[in-house]
Protein backbone atom coordinates (compact mmCIF):
# COMPACT_ATOMS: atom_id res chain seq x y z
CA UNK A 1 0.00 0.00 0.00
CA UNK A 2 1.39 3.37 -1.13
CA UNK A 3 1.65 6.10 1.43
CA UNK A 4 2.58 10.13 1.89
CA UNK A 5 5.02 11.42 3.65
CA UNK A 6 3.71 14.96 4.92
CA UNK A 7 6.52 16.38 2.70
CA UNK A 8 4.76 14.97 -0.14
CA UNK A 9 1.43 15.80 0.46
CA UNK A 10 2.31 19.47 1.22
CA UNK A 11 4.54 19.59 -2.46
CA UNK A 12 0.96 18.21 -3.91
CA UNK A 13 -1.25 20.39 -2.68
CA UNK A 14 0.63 23.82 -1.52
CA UNK A 15 -1.16 25.37 -4.95
CA UNK A 16 -4.10 24.24 -4.07
CA UNK A 17 -3.60 26.31 -0.49
CA UNK A 18 -2.25 29.42 -2.05
CA UNK A 19 -5.39 29.55 -4.03
CA UNK A 20 -7.58 29.41 -1.72
CA UNK A 21 -5.77 31.99 -0.08
CA UNK A 22 -5.82 34.23 -3.01
CA UNK A 23 -9.42 33.86 -3.35
CA UNK A 24 -10.29 34.79 0.40
CA UNK A 25 -8.20 38.06 -0.18
CA UNK A 26 -9.91 38.63 -3.41
CA UNK A 27 -13.46 37.83 -2.00
CA UNK A 28 -12.54 41.32 -0.26
CA UNK A 29 -13.75 43.36 -2.81
CA UNK A 30 -12.11 46.06 -4.90
CA UNK A 31 -12.31 48.45 -2.32
CA UNK A 32 -10.01 46.80 -0.01
CA UNK A 33 -6.74 47.06 -2.10
CA UNK A 34 -4.65 48.15 0.81
CA UNK A 35 -5.51 45.49 3.06
CA UNK A 36 -5.39 42.82 0.99
CA UNK A 37 -1.60 44.54 0.21
CA UNK A 38 -0.86 44.37 3.55
CA UNK A 39 -1.72 40.90 4.42
CA UNK A 40 0.13 39.37 1.05
CA UNK A 41 3.11 41.13 2.76
CA UNK A 42 2.34 39.75 6.07
CA UNK A 43 2.33 36.05 4.63
CA UNK A 44 4.92 36.45 2.49
CA UNK A 45 7.73 37.37 5.42
CA UNK A 46 6.07 34.88 8.19
CA UNK A 47 7.14 31.78 5.85
CA UNK A 48 6.31 28.66 7.80
CA UNK A 49 9.63 26.40 7.94
CA UNK A 50 7.25 23.31 8.04
CA UNK A 51 4.04 22.51 5.94
CA UNK A 52 1.82 21.56 9.12
CA UNK A 53 -0.94 23.03 6.90
CA UNK A 54 -1.12 19.76 5.85
CA UNK A 55 -2.85 18.44 8.99
CA UNK A 56 -6.06 19.32 8.89
CA UNK A 57 -5.97 17.94 5.62
CA UNK A 58 -4.62 14.30 6.93
CA UNK A 59 -7.37 14.57 9.37
CA UNK A 60 -9.91 14.99 7.22
CA UNK A 61 -8.68 12.15 4.76
CA UNK A 62 -8.19 9.46 7.82
CA UNK A 63 -11.55 9.81 8.16
CA UNK A 64 -13.02 9.83 4.60
CA UNK A 65 -10.22 8.65 2.52
CA UNK A 66 -10.42 12.38 0.72
CA UNK A 67 -8.26 15.57 0.81
CA UNK A 68 -9.70 18.37 -1.20
CA UNK A 69 -12.83 19.44 0.93
CA UNK A 70 -10.46 20.14 3.64
CA UNK A 71 -7.91 22.46 1.46
CA UNK A 72 -9.67 25.38 2.64
CA UNK A 73 -8.99 24.64 6.93
CA UNK A 74 -5.65 24.47 5.80
CA UNK A 75 -6.32 28.02 4.04
CA UNK A 76 -7.23 28.63 7.74
CA UNK A 77 -4.01 27.13 9.52
CA UNK A 78 -1.79 29.19 7.42
CA UNK A 79 -3.88 32.18 7.96
CA UNK A 80 -4.46 31.64 11.66
CA UNK A 81 -0.21 30.91 12.11
CA UNK A 82 0.69 33.82 10.01
CA UNK A 83 -1.04 35.62 12.63
CA UNK A 84 0.07 34.46 15.58
CA UNK A 85 3.86 34.28 14.39
CA UNK A 86 3.70 37.74 14.17
CA UNK A 87 1.88 38.98 17.06
CA UNK A 88 4.51 36.57 19.43
CA UNK A 89 7.11 38.48 17.69
CA UNK A 90 5.66 41.57 18.67
CA UNK A 91 5.09 40.46 22.19
CA UNK A 92 8.96 39.45 22.36
CA UNK A 93 10.34 42.53 22.16
CA UNK A 94 10.56 45.47 20.25
CA UNK A 95 13.40 43.21 17.64
CA UNK A 96 10.87 42.14 15.54
CA UNK A 97 11.28 42.06 11.76
CA UNK A 98 8.47 44.09 9.62
CA UNK A 99 7.66 43.15 6.74
CA UNK A 100 9.34 44.79 3.73
CA UNK A 101 7.11 47.42 2.85
CA UNK A 102 4.84 47.59 5.26
CA UNK A 103 5.22 50.03 8.45
CA UNK A 104 4.64 48.02 12.77
CA UNK A 105 1.17 49.41 12.86
CA UNK A 106 0.21 48.39 9.39
CA UNK A 107 1.90 45.11 10.08
CA UNK A 108 -0.12 44.63 13.14
CA UNK A 109 -3.50 45.73 11.58
CA UNK A 110 -3.07 43.16 8.70
CA UNK A 111 -1.97 39.94 11.46
CA UNK A 112 -5.84 40.81 13.39
CA UNK A 113 -7.79 40.36 10.38
CA UNK A 114 -4.85 37.59 8.54
CA UNK A 115 -6.20 35.85 12.36
CA UNK A 116 -9.61 36.30 12.75
CA UNK A 117 -11.58 37.54 10.15
CA UNK A 118 -10.05 36.16 6.88
CA UNK A 119 -10.80 32.73 8.58
CA UNK A 120 -13.86 33.33 9.51
CA UNK A 121 -14.86 34.55 6.33
CA UNK A 122 -13.19 31.06 4.42
CA UNK A 123 -15.31 29.06 6.70
CA UNK A 124 -18.62 30.48 6.25
CA UNK A 125 -17.90 30.90 1.96
CA UNK A 126 -18.18 26.60 2.74
CA UNK A 127 -21.00 24.61 0.80
CA UNK A 128 -21.64 23.11 4.06
CA UNK A 129 -24.85 23.41 6.23
CA UNK A 130 -25.28 26.33 8.42
CA UNK A 131 -24.18 24.22 11.52
CA UNK A 132 -21.27 22.91 10.01
CA UNK A 133 -20.48 26.98 8.98
CA UNK A 134 -21.47 27.65 12.79
CA UNK A 135 -19.71 25.18 14.23
CA UNK A 136 -16.20 25.67 12.35
CA UNK A 137 -16.52 29.75 13.27
CA UNK A 138 -17.29 28.96 16.87
CA UNK A 139 -13.40 27.00 16.69
CA UNK A 140 -11.91 30.14 15.54
CA UNK A 141 -13.38 32.07 18.33
CA UNK A 142 -12.96 30.17 20.89
CA UNK A 143 -8.94 29.31 20.10
CA UNK A 144 -7.95 32.50 20.21
CA UNK A 145 -9.37 33.15 23.59
CA UNK A 146 -7.54 30.27 24.31
CA UNK A 147 -4.04 30.78 22.86
CA UNK A 148 -4.25 34.35 24.22
CA UNK A 149 -4.87 32.76 27.56
CA UNK A 150 -1.49 30.55 27.13
CA UNK A 151 0.34 33.23 25.45
CA UNK A 152 0.03 35.65 28.14
CA UNK A 153 1.02 32.80 30.88
CA UNK A 154 4.09 33.08 28.93
CA UNK A 155 4.68 36.60 28.81
CA UNK A 156 3.66 36.40 33.02
CA UNK A 157 6.32 33.41 33.81
CA UNK A 158 6.78 32.94 36.85
CA UNK A 159 10.67 31.97 37.42
CA UNK A 160 10.06 32.05 41.08
CA UNK A 161 7.24 29.28 40.90
CA UNK A 162 7.73 27.57 37.34
CA UNK A 163 6.78 23.97 37.14
CA UNK A 164 6.70 21.77 34.35
CA UNK A 165 3.06 21.91 35.16
CA UNK A 166 2.90 25.27 34.70
CA UNK A 167 4.42 25.20 31.26
CA UNK A 168 2.32 22.75 29.80
CA UNK A 169 -0.45 24.87 30.62
CA UNK A 170 1.10 27.99 28.65
CA UNK A 171 1.73 25.54 26.07
CA UNK A 172 -1.50 23.49 25.97
CA UNK A 173 -3.06 27.01 24.97
CA UNK A 174 -0.77 29.12 23.17
CA UNK A 175 0.39 26.05 20.59
CA UNK A 176 -1.87 23.04 22.04
CA UNK A 177 -5.26 25.10 21.56
CA UNK A 178 -4.50 26.33 17.37
CA UNK A 179 -3.92 22.41 16.68
CA UNK A 180 -6.64 20.83 18.58
CA UNK A 181 -8.71 23.71 16.92
CA UNK A 182 -7.92 22.78 13.24
CA UNK A 183 -7.72 19.13 14.07
CA UNK A 184 -11.31 19.23 15.59
CA UNK A 185 -12.42 21.60 12.19
CA UNK A 186 -11.23 18.82 10.02
CA UNK A 187 -13.20 16.11 12.05
CA UNK A 188 -16.28 18.31 12.22
CA UNK A 189 -15.82 18.73 7.98
CA UNK A 190 -15.24 15.40 7.77
CA UNK A 191 -18.89 14.60 9.15
CA UNK A 192 -17.20 12.98 12.33
CA UNK A 193 -19.27 12.73 15.19
CA UNK A 194 -18.86 14.54 18.26
CA UNK A 195 -16.95 11.79 20.52
CA UNK A 196 -14.40 11.32 17.24
CA UNK A 197 -14.16 15.14 16.71
CA UNK A 198 -13.12 15.54 20.51
CA UNK A 199 -10.80 12.92 19.89
CA UNK A 200 -9.37 14.30 17.23
CA UNK A 201 -9.06 17.72 18.93
CA UNK A 202 -7.34 15.96 22.28
CA UNK A 203 -4.73 14.89 19.04
CA UNK A 204 -4.47 18.15 17.97
CA UNK A 205 -3.68 19.48 21.58
CA UNK A 206 -0.95 17.04 22.18
CA UNK A 207 0.84 17.34 19.24
CA UNK A 208 0.63 21.46 19.80
CA UNK A 209 2.92 20.83 23.05
CA UNK A 210 4.88 18.40 21.20
CA UNK A 211 5.44 20.90 18.68
CA UNK A 212 6.25 23.57 20.86
CA UNK A 213 9.08 21.30 22.46
CA UNK A 214 10.12 20.92 19.35
CA UNK A 215 10.78 24.38 18.60
CA UNK A 216 12.17 25.11 22.39
CA UNK A 217 15.06 22.79 20.94
CA UNK A 218 15.37 24.45 17.30
CA UNK A 219 15.56 28.10 18.39
CA UNK A 220 18.69 26.08 20.76
CA UNK A 221 20.10 24.29 17.95
CA UNK A 222 20.16 27.08 15.64
CA UNK A 223 22.01 29.18 17.83
CA UNK A 224 19.35 32.01 17.83
CA UNK A 225 18.60 31.49 21.67
CA UNK A 226 15.45 33.68 21.21
CA UNK A 227 13.99 32.00 24.69
CA UNK A 228 17.48 33.04 26.70
CA UNK A 229 17.22 36.30 25.23
CA UNK A 230 13.97 37.01 25.88
CA UNK A 231 13.72 35.25 29.75
CA UNK A 232 11.24 32.64 27.94
CA UNK A 233 10.08 29.84 30.50
CA UNK A 234 10.54 27.04 28.83
CA UNK A 235 10.09 23.40 29.33
CA UNK A 236 13.37 22.80 29.29
CA UNK A 237 14.44 25.37 32.06
CA UNK A 238 11.57 24.52 34.02
CA UNK A 239 13.22 20.86 33.87
CA UNK A 240 16.51 22.10 35.13
CA UNK A 241 14.89 24.29 38.16
CA UNK A 242 13.10 21.39 39.42
CA UNK A 243 16.56 19.72 39.08
CA UNK A 244 18.14 22.21 40.80
CA UNK A 245 18.80 22.08 44.79
CA UNK A 246 16.35 24.61 46.34
CA UNK A 247 19.03 26.82 47.28
CA UNK A 248 20.20 27.29 43.95
CA UNK A 249 16.85 27.91 41.97
CA UNK A 250 17.88 32.24 43.17
CA UNK A 251 20.74 32.10 41.41
CA UNK A 252 18.99 30.08 38.87
CA UNK A 253 17.03 33.34 38.49
CA UNK A 254 19.40 35.45 37.99
CA UNK A 255 21.09 33.81 35.29
CA UNK A 256 18.20 34.07 33.31
CA UNK A 257 17.16 37.39 34.04
CA UNK A 258 21.54 38.26 32.84
CA UNK A 259 21.03 36.04 29.93
CA UNK A 260 18.71 38.57 28.50
CA UNK A 261 21.74 41.06 27.74
CA UNK A 262 24.90 39.00 28.39
CA UNK A 263 26.66 36.45 25.89
CA UNK A 264 28.67 34.82 28.83
CA UNK A 265 25.27 34.55 30.93
CA UNK A 266 23.20 32.85 27.97
CA UNK A 267 26.28 30.54 27.73
CA UNK A 268 26.14 29.33 31.12
CA UNK A 269 22.81 28.92 31.26
CA UNK A 270 22.94 27.25 27.90
CA UNK A 271 25.09 24.78 30.16
CA UNK A 272 23.06 24.60 32.78
CA UNK A 273 19.88 23.17 30.26
CA UNK A 274 22.13 21.45 28.47
CA UNK A 275 23.21 19.43 31.79
CA UNK A 276 22.86 15.40 31.57
CA UNK A 277 19.94 15.50 34.29
CA UNK A 278 18.61 17.63 32.72
CA UNK A 279 18.35 16.44 29.55
CA UNK A 280 17.24 13.20 30.84
CA UNK A 281 14.42 14.63 32.50
CA UNK A 282 13.15 16.63 29.11
CA UNK A 283 13.89 13.19 27.46
CA UNK A 284 11.49 11.11 29.62
CA UNK A 285 8.69 13.76 29.44
CA UNK A 286 9.02 14.50 25.52
CA UNK A 287 8.67 10.20 25.23
CA UNK A 288 5.27 10.34 27.56
CA UNK A 289 3.81 12.92 25.21
CA UNK A 290 4.89 11.10 22.24
CA UNK A 291 3.16 8.24 23.29
CA UNK A 292 -0.20 9.97 24.22
CA UNK A 293 -0.07 11.10 20.92
CA UNK A 294 0.56 7.90 19.46
CA UNK A 295 -2.13 6.25 21.64
CA UNK A 296 -4.88 8.44 20.85
CA UNK A 297 -3.95 7.83 17.14
CA UNK A 298 -4.31 4.30 17.62
CA UNK A 299 -7.52 4.79 18.87
CA UNK A 300 -9.25 6.50 15.89
CA UNK A 301 -7.21 4.85 13.68
CA UNK A 302 -7.80 5.91 9.55
CA UNK A 303 -7.62 5.67 6.44
CA UNK A 304 -4.37 4.09 5.66
CA UNK A 305 -3.10 6.02 2.65
CA UNK A 306 -3.11 9.11 4.68
CA UNK A 307 -3.16 8.23 8.39
CA UNK A 308 0.58 7.16 8.81
CA UNK A 309 1.49 10.40 7.74
CA UNK A 310 -0.26 11.66 11.26
CA UNK A 311 2.47 9.17 13.15
CA UNK A 312 5.15 10.47 11.33
CA UNK A 313 4.72 13.89 12.33
CA UNK A 314 4.20 13.06 15.93
CA UNK A 315 7.74 11.27 15.44
CA UNK A 316 9.09 14.09 14.57
CA UNK A 317 8.11 16.55 16.71
CA UNK A 318 8.74 14.29 19.86
CA UNK A 319 12.22 13.66 18.65
CA UNK A 320 15.20 13.95 21.18
CA UNK A 321 17.74 16.42 19.02
CA UNK A 322 19.50 18.06 22.19
CA UNK A 323 22.97 16.73 23.15
CA UNK A 324 24.74 17.41 26.65
CA UNK A 325 27.76 19.87 25.50
CA UNK A 326 31.27 19.10 25.07
CA UNK A 327 33.18 20.79 28.24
Amino acid sequence: MNTLSYAELHRQVAADIDAEIATALESLGPSTTAVRRSISGLLGHQQMKYPLSVLPLLVHASETGVLGPAVPLSAVHVLWWTSACYLDDLADGPGAHTPAGLGTDEALLASVLSGQALPIRVVQAQPVSEAVRNALTREIVDCWIDAVEGQLRDLRGDLANASRDAVVAAYRGKSGAPFGMITAMAAILSGAGTERTERWREFGDVFGILWQLFNDQEDLLSGRDEDLRNGTVTYLLACALEETPPGSRERVAELVHAARGSGPARAQLRALLLAPAVLRRFEKDLAAFRDDAHRILDDLGGDQTYFPALRQLVDQAAGMYLTEEPS
